[in-house]
């Protein structure tokens, strides 16, 4: 299934996209594609919806993050070797771990707004991954089975803040509109094996970032289970999965956003997401 959340910001309603890309509306069935409404057995009602009997949703609403009430939003840095490489830091021996704050987090075709301040706001196509089964301490063997699904994530980053001025990388992270998720969530059934993904990102029509899931340093199981040992994962959590080489900061010279641009960004099944760049407040 591909799971949406639509409507205005604050009002989102839960919805499943149909076989013709139409949205259908799910709110006689769960209140949100958030938390509980994301272990297998609620999805298994959901799958069992014939959604030729839901309603449309009528006109062109504005898609939300596919993800609501989200506990943690975890994020795993330089997760391929590639892109490492260009920040000019050596692969990690261990997932590097660092946290969004859930208040970035906006629709896939949101605004992104460059914060007061910034001078090198950058671009970062992701994995996520969405937790749908209470996860502590499992096995790589376990891991999938706490997974509800997967999308995309635009882990925009201010490289400034997150590493010139003093402390760990969640300043950098976590400005309002840094975490574009969505356009669905795509359940784990249709993703056979969520390391063999294509996943890409222009701005304004230059294909920046180019690469594959096949090429992470640590996969879905491993991280998973990896961060379980440190943290309860419980379903809503997200976790962003590192992002191939082509950044603004891996350009020579670095190539930051402006405000008057655009991106747009997708990985393999899971759709695609598009942001005006602005200038935040």
């Amino acid at each position: 299934m591909k799971l949406l959340r639509y409507g205005e910001p604050g009002a989102e309603r839960p919805g499943l996209l149909d076989a013709e890309g139409r949205i259908r509306d799910l709110r006689d069935h769960v209140p949100d594609i958030a938390g509980p409404f994301l272990t297998d057995e609620s999805l298994a009602r959901l799958r069992a919806l014939d959604p030729a009997r839901l309603p449309l949703a009528e006109g062109t609403p504005r898609i939300g993050a596919c993800v609501g009430a989200i506990g943690k939003f975890v994020c795993v840095g330089l997760n391929y070797a590639d892109h490492a490489a260009e920040t000019g830091k050596p692969a990690p021996d261990e997932p590097v771990l660092f946290m969004k704050a859930t208040s970035a987090v906006c629709g896939p075709n949101d605004a992104v707004e460059i914060p007061r301040g910034s001078q090198k706001t950058d671009w970062e196509v992701e994995l996520g991954i969405v937790i749908g089964r209470r996860a502590k301490h499992v096995t790589r063997a376990e891991a999938l089975e706490h997974v509800a699904g997967y999308c995309v994530v635009n882990d925009v980053s201010e490289r400034a803040f997150q590493s010139e001025r003093g402390g760990q990388w969640t300043k950098g992270k976590s400005a309002d509109t840094f975490g574009p998720l969505g356009p669905w969530l795509v359940t784990r059934d249709e993703v056979p094996d969520p390391q063999a993904l294509g996943l890409w990102l222009d701005v304004d029509g230059v294909r920046r970032q180019t690469g594959s899931t096949a090429r992470m340093i640590f996969g879905v199981t491993e991280l998973v289970s990896y961060i379980s040992g440190f943290m309860t994962l419980h379903p809503g959590d997200v976790i962003a999965t590192g992002t191939p080489p082509g950044v603004g900061l891996g350009q020579k010279p670095p190539v930051f956003l402006r405000a008057g641009q655009t991106m747009r960004l997708g990985i393999d099944g899971l759709g695609e997401q598009r942001q005006a760049v602005v200038q935040g407040e």
